[in-house]
């Protein structure tokens, strides 16, 4: 190890795991760029909610990728059909805590939550629809390369 690390104090361990997150969330960001994603800076973010979780990445992956998933297309669904107002959101986040209790994903609620709000409360220009399947896409673009990762660089701990 580097002398000027080793007097700051840094641990190589603390060295190898933030170079391995700014490789994966800048491979998530030219990925999600190179798809021409909307709003591709989900990629990246995903990608550091997964490396730098203190729980198991596989775990948060799939919460993170189940909720994703069910937030978008609930999201939608109620896009489509009501106007949003604060009775419709409450409604759905609602909604949304008592499919992910039924399908026995209440783990994946908090993301299935968040991607419900920013499909029904962010302004787009786009149908509800597209909103949503390009939320699902770039999360789970963020989550793939962080999983990749994680198994590229065995053994380096999270957070």
């Amino acid at each position: 190890m580097a002398d000027w690390a080793r007097r700051l104090g840094l641990s190589r361990e603390a060295l190898i795991n933030s170079a391995r997150t700014a490789v994966a969330t800048v491979a998530s960001l030219l990925l999600a760029r190179s798809l021409k994603l909307p709003e591709f800076y989900w990629a990246p973010i995903s990608t550091i909610v997964i490396l730098l979780s203190t729980i198991n990445p596989l775990t948060l992956a799939w919460q993170r990728f189940a909720g994703t998933a069910l937030g978008a297309a609930l999201g939608a669904l109620i896009a489509t059909f009501f106007s949003s107002n604060w009775i419709v959101y409450g409604a759905g986040i609602f909604v949304c805590g008592i499919v992910c209790s039924f399908l026995r994903v209440g783990s994946a609620y908090r993301f299935a939550a968040i991607t419900l709000s920013i499909v029904l409360l962010v302004a787009h220009e786009r149908a509800p629809w597209i909103v949503a399947s390009h939320r699902f896409v770039e999360v789970s673009l963020g989550i793939a390369v962080a999983l990749l990762e994680v198994w590229r660089v065995p053994g380096t701990k999270a957070g």
